[in-house]
Parts: C-alpha cells; sequence; structure tokens
C-alpha cells in the first residue's frame, strides 16, 4: 500500500509536539526557507539511531545544526561531525550547538563536504553517516565518505524521492530539477543493487534510503564503490 499525503499528515499529528530550542530551529528554518528534514523522517530516523547506538556519526550537510542537535539529544554518548559549505548557515548553526549545550558532542567543520575528506578522515570510522546536502551530489559524497563507514554501520540519506519526482510521481517543476531527479535515480537503482549493502527506500516524509554496510570493498584498492 502506498503511503498516501494523507497518511503523512495522520502519522505527523501523532508526533510529541517539540518544545524550547527546538521549536524555534523549526519556526527559523520556516521563516528563513532553510531545509531541514521532514519531522516523520527525523523520527524514523532517530529510532534507527536508538537501535544503532552509535558511537560515532558523520553527518553531510548541516544547514542550521537541526538535526545534529536532534541526534545528540537522542544519541548522549555519540560524537557527531558535521560538515557545512555555507558560512552564514554555519554561524547560525554554531550558536545553535551552543545554545543547545552540546558543544562537547557536535564538532562544526565549514567547508564543501567534497573538499573536506583529508579532515574528517582524522576522525577516522563512522558507526552511522547521514547525506542531507545538494541532492546532485549524493553519489560522489557516497563514493568519498563510504570507505569511513564500519561494516554494520548505517547509511541514511534524506530527500532521496525528491517531492515525488524521482518516482515520476511529479513532474520537476523546473528545468534545473531534472538532472538533479535523474542523477538520485541513478543514486537509488545503483544502491538498492548493490550486494555490499542491505538496502530500503522508505516512502517518508520527502523519502529515506538507509543502506546497512555488509562488506568493505575487497581488494581495498579504492574505486567505484556502487
Amino acid at each position: 500500500m502506498v503511503l498516501h499525503e494523507d497518511n503523512e499528515t495522520y502519522i505527523r499529528s501523532l508526533l510529541q509536539q517539540r518544545e524550547g530550542h527546538i521549536a524555534e530551529m523549526e519556526h527559523y528554518a520556516k521563516e528563513h526557507d532553510v531545509p531541514i528534514m521532514e519531522s516523520t523522517s527525523m523520527c524514523m530516523m532517530l529510532q534507527l539511531l536508538e537501535v544503532q547506538h552509535p558511537k560515532k556519526i558523520l553527518e553531510i550537510g548541516t544547514a542550521i545544526g537541526y538535526s545534529a542537535i536532534r541526534m545528540a539529544e537522542r544519541c548522549p554518548d555519540a560524537f557527531i561531525v558535521t560538515l557545512e559549505r555555507d558560512q552564514e548557515r554555519a554561524d547560525v548553526a554554531r550558536e545553535n550547538i551552543k545554545k543547545s549545550g552540546k558543544e562537547s558532542q557536535i564538532s562544526l567543520i565549514v567547508g564543501d563536504a567534497l573538499e573536506q575528506s583529508s579532515v574528517v578522515s582524522t576522525y577516522e570510522s563512522f558507526d552511522v553517516i547521514f547525506i542531507d546536502a545538494a541532492k546532485g551530489q549524493y553519489e560522489r559524497f557516497f563514493t568519498l565518505y563510504e570507505p569511513m563507514l564500519k561494516v554494520g554501520g548505517l547509511m541514511i540519506s534524506d530527500n532521496i524521492l525528491f517531492k515525488g519526482m524521482v518516482s515520476g510521481a511529479v513532474q520537476p517543476e523546473k528545468k534545473r530539477f531534472t538532472q538533479m531527479v535523474n542523477k538520485l535515480k541513478k543514486f537509488n537503482e545503483r544502491l538498492m543493487s548493490n550486494e555490499r549493502f542491505s538496502s530500503m527506500i522508505y516512502p517518508i516524509g520527502d523519502g529515506v534510503m538507509v543502506n546497512i554496510k555488509k562488506q568493505n570493498i575487497e581488494n581495498d584498492k579504492g574505486g567505484e564503490p556502487l
């Protein structure tokens, strides 16, 4: 059975109301048109993290720090490394992290994720990697950072159905979306058929893909992991 918008609305209505600083960040994001994770997909991801008990999480796409803070609150024993290329958003994120009291738990790296792998590698391996940045670059992000994911770890990618455009239910509103949507389709198809991962796409929020890493690349000589 397809998860229709009415079902999504119903599920959203059952979620606990966010309060305090979390609610303030949600209001800020809406007012300033900053994309943050949908409430339903956020709750799904947080529940997965509860099961996984990660000690180290990498987030690609900090924005204003909303997801990093939510993950830090749900996983108090986890250390989170998060990447943001936009300086203005990074400044807001840093203030939000400070306000949440999670400065010792969250490390914010400012810069393009495609250029920061050497910095991230100093943190060694991760139990969870969360991708929520430029949608047209998902395959490049995955290829670059997947080697840092432990076997048994989770790779989580948000917006994988992108407003219904990836499935074809909705036609791209703007010409510039067509290339991005095609890249997401290719990304989905390659991962869903890759035997190194146990993968599933969940039609909740804007679509979330979860990949459980079953093994590393056999020869460890680099190359395409997808």
